[in-house]
């Protein structure tokens, strides 16, 4: 004897066969929809912001000519450079060359001796800061998640109040500060880490954490107060909600309800927070990296502008915005995993 799947009406009449079917397609038809929406959207934004990093590094005080020739050399041998280089093209016409290069994968060449390839250049700077950002970020997320969840369950009590203030000292001490005192006690005093060496993956896995263990330490410290006071703020929120009190009416450890149940909706503003920090932290870590002498984008950056090579300075700046941008749109994706309630507004 066979049975019908179908469904009842509010007037409890059964559903047409095959509502559940097509139900299902119309979500998934509205799920395909919005990852196509929103990956418009990326490349829209992606433009914007490449015509933006090309336009602004085309303002830079500097003549290329003069920078790859050197001074005192006759007007019609730098106006002929110029024209090499096309920079007597109008602005959208240098864009659309230069874009044309760097989808192909071709960051053009430095301008300055040794003229090494932009793209190669890049590729071997970016896993250093790639690197320190993320285990900076791992280490704050490791302290900052049962900081919040302490200080947020002891809510208002002398744990609170301690965590508070601590993290609010943290976020008052300069990044710069804190590095020469990261150095000033692991390196210096210790004797535990070293202070201005590096080691590549390819050296070994465990002396490549051991150098990076103090950059990474440096960042994550502001990271930490800021991912601690973020979330300790939205748990004391979730912790008021209707399913949490039924957890604890249930007899749900405090353990098995701050991690399981509070935690995963509380996170929607630190995991914003990490996507904007990831981004930054990526391109932004000039001070550690000057502080702990690490070959990473930052002191690429710096060095390129310094010099006038104005071509290595748009190749990272563009792969750094890059990152940023793609960065946030998968965390704005991710929150639909986070909260089941946010993926079903979106079919």
């Amino acid at each position: 004897m066979s049975t019908s799947t179908t469904e009842t009406t509010p007037a409890g009449a059964p559903a047409p066969a095959g509502v559940p079917a097509r139900r299902r397609r119309r979500r998934a038809g509205g799920r395909v929809r919005g990852l196509l929406v929103r990956l418009a959207e990326l490349v829209a934004v992606l433009l914007v912001v490449s015509f933006g990093t090309f336009a602004l590094v085309s303002l830079m005080d500097t003549d290329p000519s003069v920078t790859i020739l050197g001074e005192g050399h006759e007007p019609e041998e730098y106006a002929q450079v110029r024209e090499d280089l096309g920079l007597n093209d109008p602005l959208l016409v240098r864009y659309a060359d230069w874009l044309g290069s760097a989808v192909q994968g071709d960051l053009g060449t430095s301008v300055v001796p040794p003229y090494h390839d932009v793209a190669d250049r890049i590729a071997s700077a970016l896993p250093v800061s790639v690197e320190i950002a993320v285990l900076g970020m791992a280490m704050a997320l490791l302290f900052s998640i049962p900081l919040a969840m302490w200080s947020a369950y002891h809510a208002g009590g002398r744990v609170d109040r301690i965590v508070s203030a601590g993290t609010f000292g943290v976020l008052s001490v300069p990044s710069f500060l804190a590095g020469l005192l990261v150095i000033m006690v692991f390196a210096n005093g210790l004797g535990w880490f070293p202070r201005a060496e590096w080691a590549r993956m390819s050296e070994g896995i465990g002396q490549n954490l051991y150098h990076a263990f103090l950059p990474a330490l440096t960042i994550a410290l502001a990271e930490t107060a800021m991912f601690t006071r973020i979330l300790r703020n939205d748990l004391i929120s979730t912790l008021q909600e209707d399913f949490i009190l039924a957890a604890k009416a249930k007899g749900m450890g405090t353990v098995h309800v701050l991690v399981s149940d509070a935690l995963r909706p509380s996170s929607f503003s630190m995991i914003t927070l990490m996507g904007i920090s990831l981004g930054r932290l990526i391109g932004s870590t000039v001070i550690v990296e000057y502080l702990f002498a690490l070959p990473g984008m930052g002191t690429l950056v710096i060095g390129a502008s310094n010099t006038g090579d104005y071509v290595t300075v748009q190749g990272a700046v563009l792969l750094i915005a890059v990152i940023y941008v793609v960065t946030n749109a998968l965390i704005d994706l991710s929150y639909g995993y986070l909260d089941p309630r946010v993926r079903r507004s979106h079919v």
